[in-house]
């Protein structure tokens, strides 16, 4: 008999998450219920846990009660992007009850935004586009005040999981100087030197903002690091604006010293009249580096891949396992985004 896997994935879609070969092959692994385009009610959510062994949503909500009638409840997997509240973590983790985020699926598609970023920022490839427009283009120019090529180039991750470790390896036919900040590594290896955020501020062209929006990262680059980059120096913003002191960056790039190009914003959207859209040295992507066709798919594969392997008994899983020292931190942090203006 199939294990039974409730998939209440909206507000995302189906097609977003699963390619057809992907989805048909969990639904031969289990029997799935939902997987439909628009919410599925509570009350079905409810009614399926006595028999459920899987529970896949975008925000799963459960409580201490509710798992208390899950008795064959292996594993929660988030597919919005974070852990949020909702799902009681403490009464997960006192029954065994895997708690699984999809923030790994998003490295494909993040990465390859990062580095568009990069190089377009690096070999001035929007400022020029905008000044064409404007019949100001630079004919010939090597625009040695702001351009960069990225081979050799000195870079500097600022979290060093699985986005930045991807964007690394896609920069390797460039054979970039690497370091990273990263609290929770501090090995360095032949590809990337681990220091210290000052260090890494003194020695980086490019500074890619990665990390995970916690308690502990709200601000992480900030104002002072920011007055003590290089001249010229490029940074990514690619996680959360809450990373790093947003209004600080735009005020460096309007002066001219760094350039900012960044995904994400203090609030979103950000209004129409919002000086930022006119400010100098930012390049402005409206939160979608992993809004393309077929960018997310990777979260259905991990999530296959990891039901699979909780059946057979595996250990090893490619979707982020929620570490219960960390995770209220983490809950908290999305709480103050929601609730808080420069996230």
């Amino acid at each position: 008999m199939k294990p039974l896997l409730i998939l209440d994935q909206h507000f995302r879609k189906l097609e977003e998450l699963f390619r057809p070969e992907t989805f048909d092959a969990l639904c031969d692994m289990c029997d799935v219920r939902g997987g439909q385009n628009w919410p599925m009610p509570r009350e079905v959510v409810k009614d399926l846990l006595p028999e459920a062994g899987f529970y896949v949503a975008a925000k799963p909500e459960l409580t201490a009660a509710e798992l208390g009638n899950a008795p064959n409840l292996r594993a929660t997997i988030e597919v919005s992007g974070a852990f949020r509240e909702g799902l009681d973590y403490s009464a997960c983790f006192a029954r065994g009850i895997e708690v699984l985020s999809c923030s790994p699926g998003f490295r494909n598609s993040v990465a390859e935004m990062t580095l568009a970023m990069i190089l377009g920022a690096g070999r001035g490839l929007v400022f020029e586009h905008e000044a064409f427009r404007r019949g100001a283009e630079r004919w010939l120019d090597d625009r040695e005040d702001r351009d960069f090529t990225l081979f050799n180039q000195s870079v500097g991750f600022i979290g060093y999981g699985q986005i930045s470790r991807e964007t690394h390896r896609l920069m390797a036919p460039f054979s970039p100087m690497v370091r990273a900040y990263d609290p929770y590594i501090s090995e360095s290896t032949e590809d990337v030197r681990f220091c210290d955020l000052e260090e890494l501020i003194a020695h980086s062209r490019i500074i890619v903002v990665a990390a995970v929006p916690s308690e502990d990262t709200r601000g992480l680059l900030s104002a002072e690091l920011i007055n003590r980059l290089q001249p010229g120096a490029l940074v990514v913003l690619i996680s959360r604006a809450w990373c790093a002191d947003f209004p600080a960056l735009v005020s460096a790039a309007e002066a001219g010293r760094i350039v900012v190009a960044t995904d994400v914003f203090p609030e979103e959207p950000v209004l129409q009249t919002d000086p930022l859209r006119q400010s100098r040295n930012v390049i402005l992507s409206p939160h979608r580096a992993a809004a393309v066709p077929g960018g997310r798919q990777l979260i259905g594969e991990f999530v296959l891949h990891d039901v699979a392997a909780i059946l057979e008994g595996r250990p090893e899983r490619k979707l982020k396992p929620a570490d219960p020292g960390t995770v209220q931190g983490l809950v908290s942090a999305q709480n103050s985004m929601q609730a808080m203006p420069n996230t």
